[in-house]
């Protein structure tokens, strides 16, 4: 690959993002959403935090992709914490808490 091929593919990719961003922010940004857009927005941060840690805990590359007992209970512990608080802070600590005593006592 030449650099005209790899600049090419760079600068049609940031505008591909930046309208993907101004169709939100740009387009209907001023205007008031429906209250069933509304609802369903609330669930993004739900899907997102499980969808960026479920590939660390199945796949670990840390492991070189074999599932190990130190990101299974944290995850575990993440998942329990997240559920009984409803907090996702407190979900987080408490996996890394987890994560990281696992790893200490496990090696």
């Amino acid at each position: 690959m030449n650099d005209t091929l790899i600049w090419s593919v760079i600068v049609a990719l940031g505008i591909g993002t930046y309208l993907i961003r101004f169709s939100f922010i740009g387009i209907i940004g001023d205007r008031e959403l429906p209250s069933w857009v509304l609802r369903l927005l609330r669930y993004v941060p739900v899907a997102v935090m499980p969808a960026l840690v479920a590939p660390l805990v199945v796949w670990p590359e840390a492991t070189g992709g074999e599932p190990d007992l130190p990101r299974i209970l944290a995850a575990s512990a993440a998942l329990v914490v997240g559920a009984w608080r409803r907090d996702a802070l407190a979900s987080i600590i408490a996996g890394m808490a987890v994560l990281y005593l696992a790893l200490w006592l496990l090696g």
